[in-house]
């Protein structure tokens, strides 16, 4: 028998030392014992039941795993689902959806990458030196995934048919126990045992394949696991699609949650219905974990409360301030401006659930409910110098989704919740949230000048190797034209003898800022943008926007680490 000390929960030096004296935090156990735990961890602080535990089957006789996917060439061979043309993914297309890690999420969702899965490619994967491909019987095989390194606590959720996965997977041959370890594996008993077990951040396969199952005797127990699991797949699944990077998403949700012409009225929808849906999965997961419990009997060493912050949906939509779920409305208005920017350029249609134009050369449908932009340029500008540009059409967006009646009231809503106009938002903040949203793989394009003094927007799928010729020709110098105009009119004020002083000045004022944007302008169509113009680059969507948007870097708007 030995005598161990633990001092693991305490951070300074003199803590330890006062714990050290504690009898609470000793412990007797003996060296065979640890052998009893797949490992063999140095696990003295281990109850006898606990230990006992391990005694039973391991998850590893009713499911498996074999191999991994490794490219040796990510940025090659790995893209953002909505970097390449639509039909161009899927099982027996080029590309395939694979499942590569990502944020701690439970039962569904982390559905973002595919994976080159071509012959030419596949034949890469087993020749290459460091590439692996895993072996075809389990090709398009529903199985349990999550990511292999996490600071938090290890998350588990559906491998779908249709794709592949990256390291860590196990897959079954029989399904019907599915559901069962899915719900064991995201509770608490099961983040116990890994503790015990796997004392780092690196969650490997064999860790989850030697985790001990135990399965109730009671047939109604176990239909109660199966039919809560599936109720948190399905809402975990609901919210991930409620996002427009996701392949199944349909419509935005202000949208769907529509029952007035007030937006205010669907986000109160939205947020009510969501909220209820997030108190379900936190009622599920407490009620699964004490079905568990009793299962495992442990009601002595484990309690069955699960904290709000590890719930994991709303991530992006939500807050928790006081144990409360509080909404964020700004960003649930900006995830409805990028929706109204996908169905101006025609991405999405007010007409149809999903993705409407996802494939380069596909033709431009002209008898939608809310029209198409022509020419795929949209001006992003701090005045309204052109009747097209973005903040104009954002408002015939919300007058065609809402009515005419409340769009003065449905703009101060919008307004009020960014904390800014709509137009200010597009020049100052929708760009740098459209990286963000699409994680440094944007789909929408913006020509900017250095100064950002000019910017458009052009969509990725849509693009014409003349697009850059349309910017200069139908924007650019355009918009140089106005700006040279509108310094004619403001001099003539400067030297009206009606115009007051007040006016004179602001218009004086106003001619130097002109003046400054029109060096900028000037320069930037001299220096990058007629060379640009003229001279027509094609580009392939199967090389990702990485490669695509670096061909452009200096006429579009710089990307942190995207370029070098």
């Amino acid at each position: 028998m030995s005598t161990f000390v633990r001092l693991t929960d305490y951070k300074s030096s003199d803590e330890k030392e006062q714990g050290f004296f504690k009898p609470k935090n000793r412990y007797e156990a003996k060296q065979e014992d640890f052998s009893k735990i797949p490992t063999s961890p140095i696990a003295y602080w281990v109850s006898d039941k606990v230990k006992k535990i391990f005694e039973n089957q391991k998850i590893s006789e009713y499911s498996f795993s074999d191999g991994k996917n490794v490219t040796g060439n990510n940025d090659e061979y790995l893209k953002q689902i909505w970097e390449i043309n639509l039909n161009d993914i899927g099982q027996d297309n080029k590309w395939l959806f694979m499942m590569k890690g990502g944020d701690f999420r439970k039962w569904y969702g982390n559905l973002e990458y595919v994976m080159n899965w071509s012959e030419e490619a596949r034949t890469h994967y087993k020749k290459n030196k460091v590439g692996r491909l895993i072996p075809e019987y389990l090709w398009y095989k529903k199985g349990i995934t999550w990511s292999k390194i996490s600071s938090k606590n290890a998350s588990f959720r559906v491998l779908p048919e249709i794709c592949t996965f990256d390291e860590v997977n196990i897959s079954f041959n029989d399904l019907d126990k599915y559901n069962y370890i899915l719900a064991f594996l995201n509770l608490s008993i099961a983040k116990s045992l890994l503790q015990i077990t796997n004392q780092t951040l690196s969650f490997q396969t064999e860790n989850i394949l030697n985790l001990p199952i135990i399965f109730s005797e009671s047939e109604d127990i176990k239909q109660r696991i199966e039919t809560i699991t599936q109720q948190n797949i399905d809402i975990s699944k609901e919210e991930w699609d409620s996002r427009e990077t996701s392949w199944d998403f349909t419509k935005n949700e202000l949208i769907k949650h529509k029952s007035d012409s007030k937006i205010e009225t669907a986000y109160t929808n939205y947020c009510n219905y969501w909220k209820e849906q997030h108190n379900t999965l936190h009622h599920n997961e407490e009620e699964l974990n004490r079905l568990f419990i009793d299962i495992y009997e442990l009601q002595d060493e484990l309690t069955p409360e699960v904290e709000l912050k590890d719930i994991t949906i709303l991530k992006n939509e939500t807050k928790i301030v006081d144990r409360e779920l509080v909404f964020q409305a700004d960003e649930i208005m900006k995830q409805f401006i990028s929706y109204g920017v996908g169905v101006m350029f025609g991405r999405y249609s007010l007409d149809s659930d999903g993705l409407l134009i996802a494939n380069m050369g596909q033709e431009v449908p002209t008898s939608t409910t809310f029209v198409i932009d022509d020419d795929n340029v949209i001006p992003v500008l701090e005045d309204d110098y052109f009747k097209d540009d973005i903040a104009s059409r954002f408002v015939q967006f919300v007058k065609t989704t809402f009515g005419e009646n409340s769009l003065q009231e449905n703009i101060r809503f919008i307004e009020n919740a960014l904390g800014t106009t709509i137009r200010k938002y597009f020049v100052k903040g929708f760009y740098e949230d459209h990286i963000k949203r699409y994680k440094k793989r944007p789909i929408y394009w913006m020509v900017s000048s250095p100064k950002k003094g000019f910017n458009v927007l052009i969509y990725m799928h849509r693009y014409q190797s003349d697009v850059f010729a349309r910017v200069r020709n139908s924007y650019l110098t355009e918009y140089i034209s106005k700006l040279e105009s509108h310094k004619e009119t403001l001099h003539l004020t400067t030297t009206s003898e009606t115009a007051s002083d007040k006016d004179k000045k602001d218009a004086d004022k106003q001619i130097k800022n002109i003046e400054t944007k029109l060096k900028e302008l000037i320069e930037f169509d001299r220096e990058s943008m007629m060379s640009f113009s003229q001279n027509g680059v094609d580009i392939d969507l199967d090389d990702g926007v990485k490669v695509n948007y670096c061909k452009f870097k200096e006429i579009l708007y710089p990307i942190t680490g995207l370029c070098k």
